[in-house]
């Protein structure tokens, strides 16, 4: 089976997200890679079983990239198509979708498992078992949730692919990503201490970011915060929010509403933090620390710095 695996770049270097999707593509079968733009060597696609890349026009549009994709498909005569289930993946996956006529299975959380593939439904609550029946399928992945692959010494050709893609439809005038403080996005990070209205202001968030830097992990918040505007609502975790599943999500003063389980539930480790011992939150939690956090976090870091 042949498979196309878009890839998006950060400073040359293939994503996170995308490694993941191109590690799930190379389980199905022969996969070539599709970027636009700039590419540092490989990218980082060797390593995870890519050993063709295409590389396409650089600042293109939704549209555009679509039709890059679709056009390589075509090329490769590929059935498949995976890319990463994030904003971008998104609008591209059912762009490509209608214009290859192929059934789309978007948010597949498992790696493959011959022709049927598994997605969260229900919020997370529940899995589902789904089969495709066109002859062509679109396949986005939930970043976080199928790993790594393993790495190998591989290393991809690259080579320049043109196509027809059509005029520009879109025209960005500015684009102002928003800071990270270094830290991994949420949708990739692996690690994230989150906070609630149990903090009491934001004045007090410095107790968070000092925890965040002594494990190594990326700050969240609930939507309660960033709607009052202690955090920015980049960092807003939950069903309206950003869903993530990391390996460990520390929550401290936030009550376990169903709407912010919905966004974090998938994490591998939950732990609670909350002096509320009826706190609903403590029914998700592995771990659970009932006391206040002004003085439960400051010895959990400390804890943390002497590891």
């Amino acid at each position: 089976m042949n498979c196309i695996a878009f890839i998006q770049t950060k400073g040359g270097q293939a994503t996170k997200a995308s490694l993941e999707a191109a590690g799930f593509a190379v389980g199905i079968g022969q996969t070539v890679a599709v970027v636009s733009g700039e590419l540092n060597g490989d990218g980082g696609l060797g390593a995870v079983g890519i050993t063709r890349v295409l590389q396409g026009a650089g600042d293109l549009d939704d549209s555009q990239l679509g039709r890059l994709v679709s056009a390589a498909a075509d090329q490769e005569g590929a059935t498949v198509v995976v890319c990463a289930q994030d904003h971008l993946g998104k609008a591209i996956a059912g762009r490509v979708a209608v214009r290859l006529g192929a059934g789309l299975i978007a948010g597949v959380t498992v790696a493959p498992e011959g022709e049927s593939y598994t997605r969260n439904v229900f919020s997370g609550k529940a899995s589902a078992q789904i089969t495709g029946s066109t002859d062509r399928l679109v396949i986005t992945t939930t970043p976080n949730a199928i790993g790594m692959p393993a790495a190998s010494d591989g290393t991809a050709s690259v080579e320049a692919f043109n196509t027809d893609l059509g005029e520009r439809k879109v025209n960005i005038l500015e684009a102002a990503a928003p800071s990270t403080g270094g830290r991994a996005p949420l949708p990739e990070a692996e690690l994230v201490v989150s906070a609630g209205r149990g903090m009491k202001g934001p004045e007090n968030w410095g107790l968070i970011e000092d925890l965040a830097d002594a494990v190594g992990a990326t700050t969240a918040c609930s939507r309660p915060v960033s709607d009052i505007g202690w955090r920015p609502h980049h960092e807003h975790v939950g069903q309206t929010g950003i869903a993530i599943r990391p390996n460990l999500y520390i929550a401290i003063g936030i009550s376990g509403a169903i709407q912010h389980l919905a966004g974090v539930n998938g994490s591998k480790v939950i732990v609670v933090i909350n002096k509320d011992p009826e706190a609903p939150f403590f029914k998700a939690a592995d771990y659970g620390i009932v006391g206040d956090a002004f003085d439960v976090v400051p010895k959990l870091t400390e804890a943390f710095k002497a590891l």
